[in-house]
């Protein structure tokens, strides 16, 4: 009887060692909240940490990615459910001092950011895993298994081998029960968090082309209209850029969009000659408004690209257009460094629709930005065109992406990455020329 009962505990053990991974399922409960911010003249991320409890601490950072120095950001927590706000002040640093909060509630939070005389206030949810019903049968079996065990123990030390064998058959149904659940629990959806947004529902498709009353999933895409203030900007002046977005179905002001590559939208301007060129993460400053604020320094037509997604549809891009007036000044966009080596092609020549390998000697060691080691941004020479992919992942001092050219002709493109102290940006131009006709 000894010998059966060490054997379970054998099995409970190894149970135990074995079920703790699958502890914690959702990876959006608990996780970093990381949001990209082009305020007070800087490039910032706003870093929330994951909850694990409410009421509880929140802890919040502000990374700089530009030199800053000892630039205070005000932060105001409020939970959209109650009404109630926790306020604080980060400081921006490139290794930031994150503060500590307080939240009551899980759910939809705004947290406003004010620095310098701008304010931005971004929608997020503060989410705590629930657990799931097969850890419930998990730990539970286990738990039933221990006690069971422990009276099996005394009962047979007690020489009662009648009581004891029933306690061991129970102990090995518990272990049977846990093990069971730990087999098939991964097959099981997994609860949403405490605080996720709730689920949409299928909309009715009556469009053209839809047959009525049929279901289909997801979101429509937003309308953007771009416009700036003052309307004409001038050279060297500061001024507003905006993007108003419309849902198209109702007319009411998007304001469900999503975080993608650790932004709310990734904001991309070049002049027309492509010799102008900024990558910025506007404020919403309202419903449905994103704002940044940007000077430029020569006059002439400007193309604006904004890269979104929407809750429950896919990413998009909104495209708009302006005019600066003015005469040309000093330059206010950074330039490449000094030392930087023009990119490698590989093929030098590169063909159109086929893959493209662009190699990047880097000056300095390289951080994470935006999620990524670096962005290749790439604009047709007509600007109908813009692509944007994120660097390979290589080890090492260089950087290395993959691009296929839609088309023969010129393309302006902009490589970057972010070392200790600042954003590099490394333009260049690409020739490339017509696939061959097949024979």
């Amino acid at each position: 009887m000894i010998r059966v009962l060490r054997v379970l505990c054998l099995a409970a053990v190894l149970m135990l060692a074995g079920a703790a991974p699958a502890a914690a399922h959702n990876v959006s409960a608990g996780a970093d909240l990381r949001i990209a911010q082009t305020i007070a003249g800087t490039e910032l991320t706003i870093v929330i940490k994951g909850t694990k409890r409410v009421p509880g601490p929140l802890q919040i950072g502000v990374i700089a990615f530009q030199p800053v120095t000892d630039l205070p950001v005000d932060l105001e927590v409020r939970s959209v459910a109650d009404g109630r706000t926790v306020t604080g002040i980060a400081r921006a640093a490139r290794d930031p001092q994150y503060i500590q909060l307080k939240v009551d509630t899980t759910g939809p939070h705004e947290l406003t950011l004010r620095a310098g005389n701008e304010v931005a206030v971004l929608p997020f949810r503060v989410l705590v895993d629930r657990g799931s019903a097969g850890e419930l049968l998990i730990y539970g079996g286990l738990l039933v298994a221990a006690l069971l065990m422990v009276g099996g123990l005394l009962t047979g030390a007690l020489t009662r081998p009648g009581p004891a064998m029933l306690l061991a058959g129970g102990t090995a149904i518990g272990l049977t029960v846990a093990a069971m659940a730990v087999i098939f629990e991964p097959m099981l959806p997994s609860a949403p968090p405490d605080g996720a947004a709730p689920t949409v529902a299928p909309t009715v498709a009556t469009s053209a082309g839809t047959a009525a009353g049929a279901l289909t999933g997801g979101r429509p895409f937003a309308q953007g209209r771009v416009v700036t203030a003052p309307a004409r900007p001038a050279s060297g002046a500061e001024f507003t850029l905006r993007f108003d977005l419309i849902d198209g179905s109702t007319g009411r002001p998007v304001d469900d969009l999503v975080l993608h590559h650790e932004g709310l939208a990734h904001v991309i301007v070049t002049s027309e000659d492509g010799r102008y060129f900024r990558h910025v993460h506007p404020l919403r400053t309202a419903p449905g408004r994103l704002e940044v604020k940007m000077q430029a320094d020569r006059p002439g037509r400007y193309l604006a690209y904004a890269e979104l997604e929407r809750e429950d549809s896919g990413g998009q891009l909104v495209t708009g257009e302006f005019r600066v007036g003015g005469d040309p000044v000093a330059s206010v966009v950074a330039e490449a460094p000094a030392d930087a080596a023009p990119p490698l092609l590989r093929p030098a020549a590169p063909v159109a629709g086929r893959p493209t390998t662009i190699e990047l000697g880097t000056s300095g060691t390289v951080r994470p930005w935006l999620g990524m080691t670096g962005h290749l941004i790439v604009r047709s020479q007509d600007g109908a065109f813009l692509g944007h992919v994120h660097e390979m992942g290589s080890p090492g001092p260089r950087l290395h992406f993959t691009f296929s050219f839609p088309a023969a002709g010129r393309y302006f493109a902009w490589a970057q990455y972010a070392t200790g102290d600042r954003i590099v940006t490394v333009p260049f131009t690409v020739d490339v020329t017509a696939s061959e006709s097949p024979s």
